[in-house]
């Protein structure tokens, strides 16, 4: 789906266009999925414009018809006793029930009901931990069946140069062949800096499938939303899956740590005395680990004689993240916050100007997406945010 350039209102207007001209035999649900709109929506616009006309396509306020500090005792207490005595049951819900057996009371919208809820304490949100929250990264690794179906990356310790610095060598390795694309000595673990030496690799060598690490900064963020940093947020653009080991488990990118032994015993022990010097040795090392030195591993093979550039080029432009066109779309705002019917929530900072899917998957409920990366879940009925990550390529 394009991205959107129009206002609402002219895209609910083309929408009811496009549906009182549609050629015979097309479905209004055909023209929805042109579109780009669930069915329920497009259905919805149209009862609006046969009540109302063009105005009525016009966006309404989601403010409460009454704030909730101003819901009389009597009120407040007949929606907290319901949910007492049904504490599963969500605002909607409570307020369907209240307005069947009461209908000459006033009561509040279901937004308004939520925040009393959340008031009272019956409304918690349960808390993930850091661990459950990157989850999705981990636990199935990808199995290495071709050159640039596996890459590993790590920052190897860090290490004092004689002039006084530290070095931080920044490591790439393809782990089919154990070609080492990339030893880079870098003055730090900044986010930036990583993503230029990875572009430094793409342009040479491709784009892998998988780009396996650590859960480390800069390739995870422990506190965002599923351990998401900047640059997997870049991975994911350019439609590699980032993939992380086990929190503790080293040996599950067992390869790439071995290599890390051997560069550490033939280059850093003695230090050079600048990053520079440091530099030249790590450059005449992966020469010699790539075209010279045999490896048990590979039957006594170089890695140069089986790693092949891959042929997913680097893009001049990164991409934008393709979704479905099914989906309804939300772009997150610069402090990290998206709007849903009205309803701002918190998602993550990483994610800022980044475009979000939702898409429908049961009454009230909506699916939450960056690209494969489902994010969680959004319930209109207690408007709340769940976070639940999962990895879903078909969803591209």
């Amino acid at each position: 789906m394009p991205w959107q350039t129009q206002s609402p209102m002219s895209q609910r207007l083309e929408f009811i266009r496009l549906v009182l001209h549609r050629p015979p035999g097309q479905s209004i649900r055909e023209v929805c999925h042109a579109t780009g709109i669930t069915e329920k929506t497009g259905h919805k616009w149209l009862q609006r414009y046969a009540a109302g006309g063009p105005a009525a396509m016009a966006d309404r306020s989601h403010a409460p018809l009454i704030p909730a500090h101003q819901i009389a005792p009597v009120v407040v207490e007949a929606v907290l006793a319901l949910r007492e005595e049904h504490p599963t049951w969500g605002a909607r819900k409570l307020r369907e029930v209240l307005r069947r057996e009461r209908p000459d009371e006033p009561w509040p919208a279901a937004s308004t009901i939520t925040t009393l809820l959340k008031r009272a304490g019956l409304l918690v949100s349960r808390r993930r931990t850091r661990r459950e929250r990157a989850s999705w990264a981990y636990g199935h690794l990808t199995r290495a069946e071709a050159p640039n179906d596996v890459w590993a990356a790590d920052f190897k310790g860090e290490f004092r140069l004689l002039s006084g610095p530290y070095c931080y060598p920044l490591t790439l390795s393809d782990l089919f062949s154990r070609y080492v694309l990339a030893v880079d000595g870098l003055p730090g673990i900044a986010s930036e800096g990583a993503q230029m030496y990875c572009t430094r690799c793409f342009e040479r060598y491709g784009l892998p499938r998988v780009i396996r690490t650590d859960n480390g900064v800069p390739f995870g963020t422990p506190t965002a939303l599923g351990g998401l940093s900047a640059l997997s947020v870049w991975w994911i653009h350019l439609g590699i899956r980032p993939e992380r080991i086990t929190p503790g488990a080293p040996q599950e990118n067992a390869e790439h740590e071995r290599m890390h032994r051997t560069l550490k015993a033939e280059t850093t022990i003695p230090a050079s005395a600048t990053l520079e010097a440091q530099q030249r040795r790590f450059d005449r090392w992966r020469h010699t680990f790539n075209e010279r030195r045999p490896h048990e591993a590979l039957a006594g093979a170089r890695p140069a004689d089986r790693y092949e550039c891959s042929p997913r080029s680097f893009p001049r432009r990164v991409p934008m993240v393709a979704y479905p066109a099914h989906v309804e779309l939300r772009r997150v705002s610069a402090a990290g916050q998206v709007h849903w019917r009205g309803f701002p929530f918190f998602l993550s900072g990483v994610l800022a100007l980044e475009y979000v899917s939702f898409a429908e998957t049961a009454a009230d409920e909506w699916t939450v997406a960056f690209g494969p990366l489902t994010l969680g879940t959004f319930s209109a009925d207690t408007m709340t945010f769940t976070d639940a990550l999962a990895w879903t390529p078909s969803a591209q």
